[in-house]
């Protein structure tokens, strides 16, 4: 129902303005960085906002002033015989130019400096002094249905949707799938990576405060995505420490029959804590034989090789069309002269009921043709010739 407009009149604008101010409080985690790497790539968008302002400000100014300065009633300055300025195409066509050189630039150093497979360069990155000469952290993600599982391979101990780490150390991740292809992203702490089955992906990160966010996958996952989360906590040295201590006193154990009940879909599942944790846990879900009597992806190819997929020409290859045994690779007919392509045999039914199967030969000339084709007759059609 159409309002009245004396209601209309009414209208205040403040709510919308601020909840126009509200709203971008609700989400800082991109651009409040906890971490040298997520540090950096807030930089980036800075960087590239402000460059793409350069062409979209001017324009709106000139959009406002060319409507207002050409409106109707106004007197300006119109010259119908206008159709080149040297000066303003160079501006036009360098402003804009010059701007993609310098994204492209920025694109390329910071494509192979924020390389997730990198390790971080201790000279840029901000590190704990009291953890300078220590090793990274391992710690081993994988994405199940719908949870993160993660195993800390050098402590022993694993956790279901709880990354803690120490702040100033570096951390490497070794990120992989239980059966479906997600994102293990912590804004706060670098950028998005994603997680396939039967493959491992790897992150380099560390957090330089202390900080209690959280982390998701980015990817549509099915039913329980909205819940496919895990809380992230960034504490000092001695704090995260005492966490080793408290999850290994724990008690409870990750081994393959723990394993395949949590690989069970479940959604909002709450974090859990293993004191200790079979030793190629990890390395048997990237092969993806977790279950008894699954072979592993590199047994099959050990054995296949074994088969016949070895050396060729001198290279080891994998298998594929020279790993028959006793054959090479085969050489198409193109390659061959006319005298040496061997004529398969005509097996093709020929057209004269007469004639056996197989008489007549690839080039005789009744095989192209069209006109001698009979069509098919139903049982009913021959019945009805014989009566």
């Amino acid at each position: 129902m159409l309002q009245p407009i004396s209601s209309l009149k009414r209208f205040r604008p403040a709510p919308i303005v601020a909840l126009t101010l509200i709203l971008p409080a609700f989400d800082r985690a991109v651009l409040n960085p906890a971490g040298d790497v997520a540090r950096q790539q807030r930089d980036l968008i800075y960087i590239s906002t402000g460059l793409m302002l350069l062409i979209i400000i001017p324009v709106m100014i000139l959009t406002v002033i060319f409507a207002w300065r050409y409106k109707r009633g106004n007197k300006g300055t119109y010259d119908p015989e206008f159709d080149h300025s040297t000066s303003l195409e160079l501006v036009i066509w360098s402003a804009p130019l010059l701007i993609i050189i310098i994204l492209g630039a920025l694109t390329w150093s910071s494509t192979h400096l924020l390389d997730p497979f990198r390790p971080l360069d201790r000279k840029a990155a901000v590190f704990d002094p009291n953890a300078q000469n220590e090793k990274a952290l391992r710690v081993q993600v994988v994405s199940l249905d719908w949870k993160w599982l993660f195993i800390y391979p050098e402590l022993g101990i694993a956790t279901v949707n709880e990354l803690v780490l120490p702040v100033g150390r570096e951390v490497r991740f070794d990120i992989t799938s239980s059966n479906m292809m997600s994102t293990f992203y912590a804004p706060t702490m670098a950028g998005m990576i994603y997680a396939m089955p039967g493959m491992q992906s790897t992150l380099h990160a560390v957090l330089d405060r202390p900080v209690s966010d959280e982390g998701f996958s980015g990817m549509y996952t099915g039913a329980g995505f909205a819940h496919h989360k895990f809380k992230l906590h960034g504490v000092p040295a001695a704090q995260f420490n005492q966490w080793v201590a408290r999850t290994k006193a724990s008690g409870q154990g990750l081994n393959i029959p723990t394993y395949l009940k949590l690989v069970e879909p479940t959604e909002k599942h709450p974090i859990v804590r293993y004191a200790s944790v079979e030793g190629d846990l990890f390395r048997r879900i990237v092969e993806r034989c977790v279950e008894p009597g699954t072979p592993c992806m590199s047994e099959v190819m050990r054995r296949d090789m074994a088969r016949g997929g070895g050396s060729h020409g001198g290279h080891e290859m994998a298998p594929g069309r020279g790993s028959l045994p006793g054959r090479g690779q085969p050489e198409g007919a193109l390659q061959k002269s006319p005298g040496e392509i061997d004529v398969a045999p005509h097996f093709t039914a020929p057209q004269d009921a007469n004639s056996a199967a197989g008489v007549n030969q690839p080039e005789d000339s009744s095989d192209t043709n069209m006109s001698s084709f009979q069509p098919r007759r139903s049982p009913l059609d021959r019945a009805t010739a014989q009566s």
